[in-house]
């Protein structure tokens, strides 16, 4: 059997990270990836924004994770020349109710040291000439990137470092070590077993079911998973704004959002739909036409210009959730050793937005553990 220093399962945005840190860091290192490609699952179905760390509780690891995320991610897209642009956002007040709701926004971001500004809506609309609103928050680093190309960034220097990407390496489990210095024995759906002293599961939709098939890890450390479907509808025709336009958020969604990407073209969501589902092999990603129909007088609320007719379905996510509708929004977990009690083990679980942002925080943190 065949022994490196370190697996990951899962090569998207964060399992790529993780990989990269700990090759880094000197460890003989693959990344194993039940597809036939990189960044192919919950990766490939984000915004592509740069979240700035406005929304999430401060002292949260996901606050924590996305400010040190951001600057790490810029860094990477400059280094290596990653398309990427600080375009800059927009949270916009359209309701006296919304005001409020902006201002606990404020004090948020400045708890987690991100940097915002309060505009009166005749210094918003200076900026953007097509919204309409009473107030809005402006959050300059914010931005958006190419999720592909930092990607490939990442499997780029994780190969220069000596490590490997075995793609279409499904893992069925591992049998894990009850001694420090002793290997975790992963098992491949192939029939192949590789040894590994690190063992971390970034596998996002798949992370809580696969953990369960740790023989040697008890069940008290795996969360229930819950899906959640983001659909996206983009715009016929270009958009006539430059910034990101986020609406003030309501209670555990972040609203109809208007998103760009590089090239310009407006997409807006993602919407908040639960599944009804116990795996990722049943979901459907198939983006209803007829949910359109509700984004129109949220996104007038807005943009009152929003012509008729004119979204049209793009694709949709699903978030690898943690919690169930009813519950409070859960943080990200890193699960190390000194949880979870099992030498050499890192779980990702609940890695939903801002992941993408996060990735390289969350990649110090593991190697750090590890």
């Amino acid at each position: 059997m065949d022994q490196v220093d370190a697996v990951v399962v899962g090569a998207g945005a964060v399992g790529l990270a993780v990989g990269r840190a700990l090759a880094r860091a000197g460890h003989e290192t693959v990344v194993l990836e039940a597809q036939p490609g990189i960044g192919q699952g919950v990766s490939s179905r984000n915004s592509e924004v740069i979240h700035a760390g406005l929304y999430y509780a401060p002292g949260s690891l996901k606050a924590r994770v996305c400010v040190r995320g951001k600057e790490l991610l810029y860094a990477l897209c400059a280094s290596h020349g990653v398309d990427h642009r600080r375009c800059g956002k927009l949270t916009v007040a359209t309701s006296e109710e919304d005001l409020a709701a902006l201002r606990g926004l404020q004090a948020r971001a400045v708890a987690n040291g991100v940097p915002v500004q309060w505009l009166e809506a005749r210094e918003a609309i200076a900026l953007e000439p097509a919204l309409q609103c009473l107030a809005a928050l402006h959050s300059p680093t914010t931005g958006i990137v190419d999720s592909h190309q930092f990607m490939l960034a990442l499997q780029g220097d994780l190969e220069r470092d000596g490590g490997m990407v075995a793609l279409a390496s499904a893992v069925q489990g591992a049998q894990l070590a009850e001694r420090d210095g002793e290997p975790h024995v992963v098992r491949l759906a192939d029939g192949s077993e590789l040894a590994a002293t690190r063992l971390v599961n970034a596998a996002s939709l798949h992370a809580c079911a696969l953990a369960r098939q740790f023989d040697g890890l008890d069940a008290r450390f795996v969360p229930r998973e819950w899906f959640a479907k983001g659909n996206y509808y983009a715009l016929q025709g270009r958009a006539p704004f430059s910034h990101l336009i986020y609406p003030a958020p309501g209670d555990a969604h972040l609203g109809t959002h208007l998103t760009l990407d590089l090239g310009g073209q407006a997409k807006f969501g993602p919407d908040l739909e639960w599944l009804d589902v116990q795996s990722p092999e049943e979901i459907d990603y198939a983006v209803d036409p007829a949910r359109a129909d509700g984004f129109y007088a949220e996104v007038r609320k807005y943009w009152p210009g929003l012509p008729d007719g004119v979204l049209h379905p793009s694709y949709s996510g699903v978030r690898p959730k943690i919690h169930g509708p009813h519950e409070k929004a859960a943080d990200f977990r890193i699960d190390g050793p000194a949880l979870h009690g099992v030498p050499g083990l890192v779980n990702l679980f609940g890695i939903e937005s801002p992941g993408l942002t996060s990735a390289l925080a969350i990649a110090e943190d593991v190697a750090a553990l590890l």
